[in-house]
């Protein structure tokens, strides 16, 4: 049995039209080249540092958010909990799962606030000081692997720049003081 000719409405310039968009010249031409594309390379980056970070601080069981906020509890006693969970933009019911782990590991501990008893500000406990010492230690060796990769300090400097310049008024103080995404006013060198 012969099937008839049936036209759809579809002109062969319209088919032609849509075979184009097939070919692979035409997909090409309209697709983003990941080389260049921001968010990829970044990403990347994100994932070469990490996991450099995982294998430092393996023996220490220890995850890039825990070593911030134990960074920042030793570089600044007594903040209140939510103080430090908005400077990483940590969800309040997630840092406070946080929280309890590093205290079930007696790294540190929350103090009830001597006017608001709501509120709690964070410290170390004594093991915490000693696992921050090591810490940094291990934070230093991290730190100098990452920067020989980029090709020394010059280039880490330039790379901080240009990410401060990317994440734009985050990394000011209203005074137009350099400060790091943590809200601290940054030293090169120090540990966030």
């Amino acid at each position: 049995m012969t099937h008839p000719n049936i036209n759809f409405g579809i002109s062969s310039d319209a088919d032609e039209e849509c075979m184009a968009v097939l070919r692979p010249s035409g997909v090409e031409a309209n697709l983003p080249l990941l080389a260049t594309a921001i968010g990829h390379k970044l990403r990347r980056a994100q994932l070469l540092v990490f996991q450099d970070f995982h294998e430092t601080f393996a023996a220490l069981k220890l995850r890039p958010t825990e070593f911030a906020v134990l960074a920042l509890i030793a570089s600044n006693p007594g903040q209140k909990q939510t103080d430090i969970a908005e400077q990483l933009s940590i969800k309040r019911a997630n840092f406070v799962a946080l929280m309890d782990c590093l205290e079930n590991r007696g790294l540190a501990e929350r103090r009830k606030g001597d006017i608001d008893r709501r509120s709690h500000s964070l410290h170390l406990t004594e093991k915490g000081n000693l696992f921050v010492t090591k810490m940094t230690e291990l934070w230093k060796q991290h730190e100098a692997r990452i920067v020989k990769r980029l090709g020394g300090e010059e280039n880490r400097d330039h790379l901080i720049s240009l990410l401060d310049l990317l994440l734009g008024s985050d990394c000011e103080t209203a005074g137009g003081e350099e400060r790091s995404p943590t809200g601290r006013t940054a030293a090169r060198g120090s540990l966030t």
